[in-house]
């Protein structure tokens, strides 16, 4: 039997540090760290095809609001209905935590379909294709930010890496899933990457977007099988609410990476 001293005791404050009632906390950091690192990138990437500093900053900022707003209300519709229908106020209480992936990936499909009508003029698979990229590294800082606050784990292992949640009150391991996460966002990250700058693939109109798609969420799928509940009424569920989310989601991935090869590779002026 693997004996308690291999396991890792997990008891990190979520605060780094507080002035009064206001606290810097690690998840937080990570959520503004990632974004400040996927602009970065995202700059750099749509700087090498020479578009403006404009489109990039609006882009952005479209991306910024839209992860918050629709992880929140992600977080509210597919896992908290229940509770936030009879507190309708909590919704708007974001510091109290409560944001879901699933969420946020659709408010920001939603939110680079509007950006691309309003200001891009291209298709929107051209600007998904270039986002999902950073995108991948921005979701490894905020599963970090889980590890910090010691939420969204899995269950007990006997395996030596197993966390003991010791602020939660546990006493048994546990899988770090936020860690298998975070290492599966941060391959993704690298592998379209290398799409990006050493292949044509970005010519092909929707096909790293695609594999965003299947690699993040098929991941998550296979991933929630060692995952502890999120919410009560997921016990007894053969999929939990994270793996029926994940399945359109790879579906639609495997759709658009086929059909990117059916369609000749675009050209699109530098603007």
């Amino acid at each position: 039997m693997t004996g308690l001293l291999s396991f890792i005791h997990w008891n990190v404050s979520p605060e780094i540090f507080q002035l009064g009632p206001f606290s810097v906390r690690w998840y937080g950091l990570l959520f503004a760290g990632g974004f400040l690192l996927g602009y970065h990138i995202g700059e750099k990437m749509l700087k090498s095809e020479n578009v403006s500093q404009k489109w990039i900053d609006s882009l952005f900022f479209y991306i910024i609001v839209a992860t918050i707003i629709g992880a929140r209300l992600g977080h509210v519709f597919f896992y908290g209905w229940d509770y936030y229908s009879k507190n309708p106020l909590e919704i708007f209480m974001v510091w109290h935590g409560g944001l879901a992936s699933h969420g946020g990936a659709l408010g920001i499909l939603v939110a680079l379909i509007i950006h691309s009508k309003l200001i891009t003029k291209r298709s929107v698979l051209w600007t998904l294709d270039r986002i999902v990229v950073p995108t991948a590294l921005v979701a490894a800082f905020i599963r970090t930010g889980n590890l910090m606050n010691s939420e969204i784990y899995g269950n007990p292992t006997t395996l030596p890496w197993g966390f003991i949640f010791e602020r939660n009150g546990e006493t048994v391991a546990k899988h770090p899933t936020q860690i298998y996460e975070a290492l599966m966002y941060v391959i993704t990250f690298l592998f379209l990457s290398y799409l990006y700058w050493k292949t044509d693939a970005k010519k092909r109109e929707g096909f790293i977007f695609g594999l965003f798609f299947i690699l993040v969420f098929g991941s998550r799928f296979f991933i929630e099988f060692i995952k502890e509940d999120q919410e009560a009424f997921e016990a007894g569920m053969v999929l939990n609410m994270g793996q029926w989310l994940s399945i359109p989601f790879v579906v639609a991935g495997i759709i658009l990476a086929v059909r990117a090869f059916k369609l000749p590779m675009k050209e699109y002026k530098n603007r």
